[in-house]
């Protein structure tokens, strides 16, 4: 996600006034509390998280791998994108695209998905999201026992997706790199799969 943290409330007449978070932080129950939060608000370690404007990149690559993604998805799954996990109560990071068990979908107000029923988390790196991105949501989702991820970088200055793969050693409770894959992204787990990450290209 592309996002900015916020610890004050803005005192600027022209822009809005966040309200001022509690000591202990806020909790996922305030997501669906707190009135006027902007779409696509993240919670990690008890701090809103904010979307900042989505690039050309970010926007076609979570296009171009969640149809693809569906194309593959066997029946006893869904893939959804940049809605919110719960990890704990204090952390609720929303995955640019996710893969959930299809027992998990609730109705059409669902706004969220425990982190038990996620099956892979993808994330797509922004230069205002990139440590978040590279290192805080990945240790926090395999540290939730999400098996697989996918860390998606923007390659040259043609703007070609580079996909990094990896799976969860259930020993370390970390992520193991299993791939790099650049113009074709044809895996066997935790689905077969094969996307064609060229398609990208011409839209950039």
């Amino acid at each position: 996600m592309t996002a900015e943290p916020t610890t004050r409330p803005t005192t600027s007449k022209s822009a809005p006034t966040w309200p001022v978070p509690p000591s202990e932080g806020w909790t996922v129950d305030d997501l669906d509390t707190l009135p006027d939060l902007p779409p696509h608000t993240e919670l990690i370690d008890g701090s809103l998280v904010f979307v900042s404007p989505q690039r050309r990149f970010h926007n076609r690559m979570i296009r171009l791998l969640t149809n693809g993604l569906d194309a593959y998805v066997p029946s006893t799954h869904e893939v959804y994108n940049e809605m919110n996990v719960v990890i704990d109560r204090r952390n609720a990071p929303e995955p640019d695209v996710f893969v959930v068990h299809a027992e998990a979908v609730g109705g059409p107000t669902q706004t969220s998905f425990p982190v038990a029923d996620v099956v892979l988390a993808v994330e797509v790196v922004s230069p205002e999201s990139e440590s978040r991105d590279r290192d805080t949501k990945p240790h926090k989702y395999a540290a939730a026992g999400i098996e697989h991820f996918w860390l998606v970088e923007m390659e040259g200055k043609e703007g070609h997706p580079v996909v990094r793969v990896y799976e969860r050693d259930p020993v370390t409770k970390a992520y193991t790199c299993t791939g790099v894959h650049r113009d074709r992204l044809k895996l066997e787990v935790p689905f077969p799969l094969d996307i064609d990450l060229s398609k990208v290209y011409g839209k950039l």
